[in-house]
């Protein structure tokens, strides 16, 4: 397993600081102290029904903002549901992070200049997806981007997931399939998914690199993942293109606020995880190199309450969308069936209003 920092955030024997500016590191560190707290006030406003169901992403942010940074501006990111820290460092606002849970289809539009795909909740369903990009890019001769796919350890028990990693194999593709392992799929533990020893290690039936890395690690999450950008982009004559990196790393919450963790993970594994959390491990790290003092946290943690706060506001104060748009962009051109739907909906609405509809 690959690292740079060990859980007291001291570098570990022979590992070096990538090459990352102060700036960058100490950047590094805002973006994550930034998605946890995003984190947090997302659930709370789950829990007050302002939002509906929330993926958290706690105990991941080293592995999201890590990985992000190692993408070039041209590269693609291409996430699963949980990736709202890794969008943000793309161009992908909190405000429309909140949107989407919201139900807010517009809140899954990006902007146009973030190279961010859509988000995916059903699960692998993307990597195939990446993979296709990917192929497209190389048909172009694009020697400039590659492609970074997020996904949990239960899309390693997908078809999808064999169908695109395997083809990315066959096709040489320029793709980083970055498995996000937090050891939980919903309630099914890892061992529950793989008999391997590793996950990293599937790769080697499809012909490339597997690399397992520590998640909760962040320098050690940018080393592997700009290692793997490269590689993509610029192969040596004897090694394929894509590659299979598994970030171990433990989500210290639920899977979403539509799940009780506590009913199949008990509360001592969940503290010895905690121990490991990638925030406070970059943060000595910071402060024992001098790049950071507690001044500065001081100020980052008054700009990121602003900036979150900000957002929720924004948000909340976008008008919401008709519901007639529910049926549209499902498909490029609306089916027979679909017409019928929304035909028999906007007569209901005619016939009672909006404000019976809504009524308990």
């Amino acid at each position: 397993m690959v690292r740079v920092l060990d859980e007291d955030g001291e570098l570990v024997d022979g590992a070096e600081v990538p090459d990352l500016s102060d700036d960058e590191l100490v950047e590094m560190y805002r973006q994550m102290k930034l998605a946890r707290r995003f984190d947090e006030r997302a659930v709370s406003l789950q829990r007050q029904g302002r939002i509906g169901t929330y993926p958290p992403l706690s105990g991941q942010e080293g592995a999201q903002i890590g990985s992000a940074f190692a993408l070039a501006e041209d590269d693609w990111m291409v996430p699963s549901y949980r990736e709202h820290g890794a969008a943000l460092v793309r161009g992908l606002p909190l405000k429309d992070t909140l949107l989407y849970w919201m139900g807010d289809e517009r809140g899954n539009s990006v902007p146009e200049d973030a190279n961010i795909f859509t988000v995916a909740v059903p699960i692998a369903s993307q990597i195939p997806h990446a993979t296709g990009l990917a192929w497209a890019s190389k048909l172009r001769d694009e020697e400039d981007k590659a492609f970074l796919c997020y996904f949990g350890d239960g899309a390693t028990s997908e078809g999808d997931f064999h169908e695109g990693l395997n083809f990315a194999g066959v096709f040489d593709t320029p793709n980083v399939f970055f498995c996000n392992n937090n050891q939980w799929a919903i309630s099914v533990p890892r061992e529950r998914q793989t008999a391997s020893e590793t996950i990293a290690q599937k790769a080697e039936a499809y012909g490339f690199e597997g690399v397992q890395v520590d998640g909760m690690d962040p320098l050690a999450v940018y080393k592997v993942t700009k290692d793997a950008l490269q590689k993509a982009k610029n192969p040596d004559d004897d090694e394929l293109r894509p590659t299979l990196v598994e970030a171990v790393q433990y989500r210290f919450g639920a899977h979403t606020t539509a799940d009780d963790p506590s009913v199949y993970r008990d509360e001592a594994e969940v503290e010895e995880w905690k121990a490991k959390d990638p925030l406070p491990r970059l943060e000595t790290f910071l402060k024992n190199t001098d790049r950071l003092d507690d001044d500065d946290v001081e100020a980052i943690e008054a700009d990121i309450e602003d900036d979150v706060a900000a957002a929720i506001e924004a948000a909340e104060e976008t008008p919401r969308p008709d519901p007639v748009e529910m049926f549209q962009n499902v498909y490029a051109d609306m089916p027979q069936r679909l017409e019928q739907q929304l035909d028999w909906f906007e007569s209901i609405r005619a016939e009672h209003g909006d404000e019976a509809l809504l009524e308990d």
